[in-house]
């Protein structure tokens, strides 16, 4: 197991930042963010999946599991570069403050980001593109001939293509309309870079965030499809799911398609080993999303409609691990294994030295026995209020039932509810485990128009954003209590 000190840490997405672009991005407010986690005595930042959005919105289900969303470059930063002229930016939309209109915003960011491709041969250092290209190869070509190709069909799924694929050799790359695919790509890496690099200045450490699966319409399963459980059209034969657990009574039907895990055993899971190889190449810690189901996953016929049908298959389990532990040394990473876990889970973690999750949320419709209670939190832990599927702990409050509500008050000492977020923050700070990460709605005590998603619903998810008025409060107050609350439980 990889030491970690007792420390703790903020959630928040960048997506989720303040600005005047209609959504986060990798620009000043993030080094600001980066800054008053530092000011706050916190040692960790944790973000969710940074890769293009996908059906949803969703940074679960992105069209490209490698690739870095074009959504988050920062048109601040390409300013100062040359690449952008302060008059680029002088129609810019008026924005919601508190919300993200994805169907605004990828079309408004798109003509930035052509802009400046534009501006780039002038302007830009092509030799360091061209180097990028060649280094990300590996990845990078498959990406880009498949957002070629599919704007080329008209952005149907890839199974309807008529017009042909058309491939470009590396040395290539850059001459013809995959180039500004790769343009993109470069922008997002050398912001994200920028950003990663001023966060270690400060001590403070990105935790990532890897989905298990990828989205079928996706350069991932086109570029190979013999891996995935496809028929003979291109189309899954089985989807990826959870059966009927704590967040929806018919189940969650993802329907991503599944792996073809006999066929990725044959080669030494190569891909997945790249796949985690970039991820800690981005990230100082990767939060493995559904770990369960890589001991044993939900499979859902493609034809059904829900989760409520389906049976449990077995997964890779340690052959997958072990492949990757093999290749790139001790595996930094967290284990989400919440929801339904059977005895081979826990068992392939203690093999592998994983810390899994515990929840505060999930610890009230029980006993005291509950493993999300912080008294029963043993060290090699990550400890949450709530992570990005819960609803704020203020939300959860009102919707608890009563005798719930009673318990946690209890428990947690509540003279009076308005302390609620306060209580339970420093409970959790107070545990034994080693890292406890809060999300910054908690912090600031926000109510559920904050919920960042809510599982088995599409619709109005990942699209709540921190006003500069709270990044403001985060920077002063809000920050100095965390502070507080930090050193006084060792943290």
């Amino acid at each position: 197991m990889t030491h970690l000190p007792r420390s703790s840490g903020l959630l928040l997405h960048v997506s989720s930042l303040p600005g005047g672009y209609g959504i986060g991005d990798l620009g000043p407010e993030a080094w600001r963010f980066a800054e008053a986690c530092a000011a706050a005595g916190q040692t960790y930042w944790q973000i969710l999946p940074i890769c293009p959005t996908g059906f949803g919105y969703s940074p679960y289900a992105s069209p490209a599991s490698f690739a870095g969303s074009p959504e988050l470059i920062s048109p601040d930063l390409l300013v100062a570069e040359g690449l952008l002229k302060p008059e680029d930016l002088a129609q810019t939309p008026r924005w919601e403050p508190d919300q993200v209109n994805y169907r605004r915003i990828i079309p408004f960011k798109r003509e930035l980001l052509q802009q400046a491709w534009q501006r780039f041969p002038k302007h830009g250092d092509t030799d360091a593109l061209q180097a990028f290209a060649l280094t990300e190869d590996y990845w990078l070509r498959d990406h880009a001939a498949f957002c070629v190709t599919k704007e080329a069909n008209l952005g149907k799924p890839w199974p309807e293509w008529s017009v042909a694929v058309e491939y470009w050799p590396p040395e290539s790359l850059l001459s013809g309309p995959q180039g500004y695919f790769v343009f993109e790509q470069f922008m997002f890496m050398q912001q994200w870079r920028r950003l990663h690099d001023r966060c270690r200045q400060l001590g403070v450490f990105i935790i990532g965030d890897l989905p298990i699966y990828v989205a079928h319409d996706s350069s991932d399963v086109w570029g190979m499809q013999d891996q995935f459980q496809l028929d003979s059209n291109g189309r899954p034969t089985v989807v990826a799911g959870v059966p009927p657990d704590f967040f929806s009574r018919t189940g969650q039907r993802w329907g991503n398609p599944i792996y073809d895990w006999e066929r990725m055993a044959a080669d030494g899971y190569r891909w997945w080993v790249k796949r985690l190889r970039r991820a800690l190449d981005l990230f100082d810690i990767v939060r493995l999303d559904h770990f369960r189901g890589f001991a044993g996953y939900w499979e859902i016929p493609a034809a059904q409609p829900t989760a409520e049908v389906g049976r449990w298959v077995k997964g890779p389990g340690a052959a997958l691990l072990e492949s990757m532990q093999n290749a790139l040394g001790p595996l930094p990473l967290i284990a989400e294994d919440l929801g339904v876990v059977t005895p081979d889970v826990p068992v392939l973690m203690e093999q592998f030295g994983l810390r899994g999750m515990v929840v505060l949320q999930f610890g009230f419709d029980s006993g005291t026995e509950n493993p999300h209670l912080p008294h029963n939190h043993s060290q090699h832990l990550v400890a949450y209020t709530g992570t990005h599927d819960n609803d704020t702990l203020v939300g959860w409050w009102h919707t608890l039932p009563g005798w719930q509500r009673d318990f946690a008050r209890e428990y947690l000492g509540l003279q009076d509810d308005a302390q609620l977020c306060a209580a339970a923050i420093n409970r959790v700070l107070a545990s034994s485990a080693d890292l406890v990460i809060t999300p910054v709605q908690d912090v600031l005590g926000l109510n559920s128009l904050a919920r960042m998603n809510t599982p088995g619903t599409v619709g109005g998810n990942w699209a709540w954003r921190l006003t500069r008025e709270q990044l403001r409060a985060l920077q002063q107050s809000a920050g100095r209590q965390v502070r507080q609350w930090t050193l006084e439980t060792g943290r």
